[in-house]
């Protein structure tokens, strides 16, 4: 029997509640991606060029370090993976976070929160941080409610 697991990364809380519905619709296990530094106010203003996430989102190279964890990732074959796009992306946190784990062989199914933007290029960015993983893009998550998350989980 197959094992989902249900990771995310949120900066203002909109992400997490999403994934905790997730979670409890899916009955896969729930996982925070937690920054060593959590993210203010100021880091998370996108029209200063100079904010932390301005920095991070123009210089795809930046891996922002995430706090340590203590799971096995070898025990899930199918992650759905969270975050806010963040410049029509996703925030290079969640490169730190692939790249951490061996994930070939493993279907990762994106949902996102966004304040206006779709996607992207999400898919092709994330792809190099986890070879031989499969990332799907999955679908936006804004002002849904739990019946419209059932009904996503449902179709994965």
């Amino acid at each position: 029997m197959s094992k989902g697991l249900v990771a995310y990364f949120s900066a203002s809380g909109n992400t997490k509640k999403i994934a905790e519905t997730i979670a409890q619709e899916s009955g896969f296990d729930l996982h925070e991606i937690v920054p060593e530094t959590a993210y203010t106010k100021d880091d998370l203003n996108w029209m200063d060029k100079k904010s932390r996430s301005s920095v991070e989102m123009n210089d795809k190279s930046i891996r922002p370090a995430v706090k340590k964890s203590d799971i096995d990732m070898s025990c899930y074959d199918k992650i759905i993976l969270g975050f806010p796009i963040w410049w029509y992306v996703a925030p290079t946190i969640i490169n730190t976070f692939l790249e951490e784990y061996e994930l070939t062989g493993k279907k990762i199914i994106l949902f996102a929160t966004s304040g206006g933007s779709g996607f992207g290029n999400t898919v092709k960015e994330l792809q190099p941080s986890a070879p031989g993983a499969e990332i799907v893009e999955g679908k936006l998550l804004n002002n849904v409610s739990r019946q419209e998350i059932s009904e996503w989980v449902k179709q994965l």
